[in-house]
């Protein structure tokens, strides 16, 4: 059940939008705020304000890639796999972020730390290798570097 904060959260997105669906990614967005992640029960609480189908729900869940449909860690990786990183050094970038965290792609550490996840781009071509830590880019990444990123998150 959703919680009543999180209720009024995605009501107050309502007048921004021409209909109740549209409101769809940013529903999933305030829950997962909230709980970290977008669980099958909180989708078909989501999807039965919003008058739409739990498939329907689901269907843009899994296409935006920034919905957690199942727990992640309290701070999720994205390493980029553009080209570009490809290029500038992501291969290397991501088996070091696998030894040091003693996971793979799509895995989450054992103390719940981190969750890490490769994505497509993140917009930050002219600096590659780029990976994000939660909200925040990190840029011309390399193995050296990356003790004092993870450093900055417990």
């Amino acid at each position: 059940m959703l919680s009543p904060e999180e209720l009024r959260e995605i009501e107050s997105e309502f007048p921004h939008y021409p209909n109740k669906q549209a409101v769809c990614i940013d529903a999933m967005k305030i829950v997962q705020k909230h709980r970290g992640w977008v669980s099958d029960e909180n989708l078909k609480d989501i999807a039965e304000l919003l008058g739409m189908s739990v498939d329907e729900l689901d269907g843009v869940a899994t296409f935006y890639n920034l919905i957690f449909r199942k727990p992640v860690g309290r701070h999720v990786i994205m390493v980029c796999d553009s080209v570009s990183c490809w290029v500038m050094g992501y291969e290397r970038l991501r088996k070091e972020l696998k030894n040091r965290l003693g996971i793979q792609m799509g895995e989450t550490t054992a103390d719940g730390r981190f969750t890490l996840l490769p994505i497509v781009c993140l917009g930050a071509c002219d600096r590659a290798p780029a990976m994000t830590v939660d909200e925040d880019l990190h840029l011309n990444v390399d193995p050296q570097k990356l003790d004092g990123v993870l450093e900055k998150y417990k």
